[in-house]
């Protein structure tokens, strides 16, 4: 059943961004409460960007949705592969929307916990990783979609090479000093960059943390 607070915070979201109902229904779904840090479980309706642990964040529920929005997904995508899986958040909403969510995450402690709310949620399209995210997930691709949570010069050419033909990649791409969400869309050879909206996100970092 979808908590009140959760149907607030979807409304909220919808009178900000231009989501359809799909994605609507992923954020009373999902409550944002299950995945914030101890102490923090009170902020988890707002619409702010919160810090969990390791130097990193929740994303922000606007982030998120735009995030999800510029994949341009439909009925007919398969799989998604997401760089970053954080505290899980962004993964459980793909969930609502993709058949298939391959999460791949560096931080061996986020990771953990992330797992067990996906358990706890019952979230059983959600497969997991711990890698360096810049090496993508071979074994499943490729993939109709891909997001990237960190900032980066340009998408790792590992992850283009798993992108399926005709599939789209987002990312926060650093350009003068700025981040901008950009659509990556793939025909052939050729890939073509959409700018869409400056964001904020953590830089990326290469390489694994155990715990």
């Amino acid at each position: 059943m979808n908590s009140i607070k959760s149907l607030h915070l979807a409304n909220a979201i919808a009178e900000k961004v231009s989501i359809d109902d799909r994605l609507k229904k992923a954020f009373e779904e999902i409550d944002r409460e299950f995945f914030m840090p101890k102490g923090f479980s009170f902020y988890a309706y707002s619409l702010d960007a919160l810090p969990i642990q390791a130097g990193q964040w929740i994303s922000s529920p606007l982030t998120v949705a735009k995030m999800t929005k510029a994949l341009e997904y439909n009925l007919s995508d398969d799989s998604v592969l997401e760089i970053g899986c954080g505290s899980g958040y962004q993964a459980a909403i793909l969930s609502k929307v993709f058949r298939r969510v391959f999460t791949v995450e560096r931080i061996e402690s986020l990771l953990t916990q992330a797992k067990e709310r996906f358990k706890k949620l019952n979230l059983k399209n959600i497969h997991t990783r711990f890698d360096d995210g810049v090496n993508g997930w071979k074994m499943y691709a490729p993939y109709d979609r891909i997001l990237f949570s960190a900032s980066c010069i340009e998408p790792p050419l590992a992850l283009l090479q798993q992108l399926k033909d005709g599939g789209i990649l987002v990312a926060p791409i650093e350009k003068g000093g700025k981040q901008v969400i950009t659509r990556y869309i793939k025909n052939g050879k050729r890939v073509v960059a959409q700018e869409i909206e400056e964001c904020f996100f953590v830089p990326i970092v290469g390489g694994v943390q155990k715990s």
